[in-house]
């Protein structure tokens, strides 16, 4: 079977060992790009577009699971299916969860010829199982397994109920004064690069943490992620208007901001 596919691992021999192996188990699979992080992983997959991902779960940066939320966001519609993803890890229950979750199979490091063949004859069959002539599965469908994935802030992460009580305060620092703002204060928040902008009616501060950071510190019941770069209080939004392509854009109490609404969260905005 002819397919292509991207490897994302961050440990060049075991790249290469994979390649390798997988040469020899489906000589038909082009390796159309093999890089070392999660960011290039979704650079490189969507200007090439390969029918299956070998992710690595832990990569420095934006790790296997963020490059899987991110490239179902920016998937582009243009009628070619969401790759297939087969997540490589060295820890057992992190590829059992996403196993169960979400990716199509998973591969332990070191990689075992035997096991990998395992997973080259699922890929291959998920492949053929969704070609147009039969039940090909939409991007609507991989965008509801990974957002089972992702739903809780990722593997592994966790949330304001384990992490005790959820944050009321935010310190903002600028030069020597701090700034109190109550979270109930806050509209949204944005990352920006290693910071964290805060946007409340009033003003814009900017504290330096990350977005992955701050979300288990806040009440989940409150303030949605929308986008893996934008989380809003509920609370204040005022409208959510969805236009012909089907995109969600968000207006706001008080403020003329408005934001966009990620596939990956436009199930949290129905009537009643």
């Amino acid at each position: 079977m002819n397919a292509t596919a991207l490897i994302a691992e961050d440990e060049p021999l075991l790249a290469a060992n994979l390649q390798a192996e997988l040469a020899q188990l489906w000589p038909e699979l082009r390796i159309v790009a093999s890089v070392g992080h999660g960011e290039a992983a979704v650079e490189r997959a969507l200007a090439l577009q390969p029918d299956l991902l070998f992710l690595d779960i832990r990569m420095p940066g934006m790790s296997g699971l963020d490059a899987a939320q991110a490239l179902a966001e920016d998937w582009p519609d243009n009628g070619k299916p969401f790759p297939l993803i087969a997540f490589v890890t060295a820890y057992d229950q992190y590829a059992l969860q996403a196993f169960e979750r979400a990716a199509i199979d998973y591969v332990l490091k070191p990689v075992q010829p035997q096991r990998l063949a395992q997973t080259c004859a699922r890929l291959q069959s998920a492949l053929r199982q969704r070609d147009p002539l039969t039940a090909a599965p939409s991007l609507a469908a991989a965008i509801e397994q990974l957002r089972g994935l992702v739903g809780a802030g990722g593997l592994g992460a966790s949330s304001a109920a384990s992490a005790g009580a959820p944050l009321r305060v935010l310190q903002a620092s600028t030069g020597n004064l701090i700034t109190m703002v109550p979270v109930d204060d806050v509209l949204y928040f944005e990352a920006a690069d290693k910071y964290v902008r805060i946007i409340t009616a009033e003003r814009e501060h900017l504290i330096r943490t990350s977005l992955r950071e701050l979300q288990p510190q806040l009440d989940p019941d409150r303030f949605w992620q929308i986008h893996r770069g934008t989380i809003v209080r509920c609370d204040a939004v005022a409208t959510a208007l969805r236009d012909e392509s089907g995109k969600l854009t968000l207006t706001l109490r008080g403020h003329a901001d408005k934001l966009i609404v990620s596939r990956m969260y436009a199930h949290l905005f129905k009537g009643m």
